[in-house]
């Protein structure tokens, strides 16, 4: 009888907590104060050198604006697949804007990536934001305003910019116009209430 194994070691998750720290541009003495550890232990977990019990991960996850999941799931190998004709088109809050997701959820995964079509007559407003992002031009044409300069898009363009740097999009064409977009933040995440808390902490200050 062939012996069956389990392998039991946890996975690695340091680097993704740091990641996602990073990405809220917390500190360790902000996590540590609401997750309630010291900032020498979560610089060890960071490392690797320190397994938390899941109940002090949950609490670093709550810090950190994410679920539990967020760095321990495990996902099948076939859930990195988009199918084209399984992926649902949807729209935020009343916007013409429709939205393909592509990318997968995996434990500590910083890129999302979405086919955005962008309805004739659209503009945006002016944003910023932390990360970078980058445009690909499927079909129809788009301005890009990058720190008020604007510059216009076609089809097979491209775009990577700081998304510090203020910028906003508009279709003056009159067809639709799809894009390839990839950035370094999660546009439709759910912060927890303690993300929600950090982030208009940041705004005012």
């Amino acid at each position: 009888m062939t012996a069956i194994s389990f392998d039991s070691t946890p996975p690695p998750f340091g680097a993704s907590v740091r990641s996602r720290r990073r990405q809220m541009r917390m500190t360790l003495q902000e996590v540590c104060a609401a997750a309630s550890i010291s900032p020498g232990y979560l610089s060890q977990i960071e490392r690797d050198q320190a397994i938390p019990t899941l109940t002090t991960l949950s609490r670093i996850a709550a810090a950190l604006g994410v679920s539990l999941d967020f760095f321990i799931s495990r996902p099948e190998p076939t859930a990195c697949i988009s199918r084209v004709d399984e992926r649902e088109q949807f729209s935020v809050g009343g916007s013409d804007i429709l939205y393909e997701r592509l990318g997968a959820g995996f434990a500590g995964h910083e890129l999302s990536s979405f086919i955005t079509t962008v309805p004739s007559g659209y503009r945006s407003e002016t944003v910023t934001h932390e990360g970078e992002e980058t445009l690909f031009m499927l079909s129809g044409r788009l301005i890009l305003s990058l720190e008020g300069e604007d510059m216009e898009l076609g089809p097979g363009d491209s775009a990577h910019y700081r998304a510090t740097r203020p910028h906003g999009w508009a279709n003056p064409g009159a067809e639709a116009a799809r894009i390839l977009w990839t950035g370094t933040i999660d546009l439709f995440g759910r912060p927890t209430v303690a993300a929600r808390e950090h982030e208009a902490t940041q705004a005012g200050g």
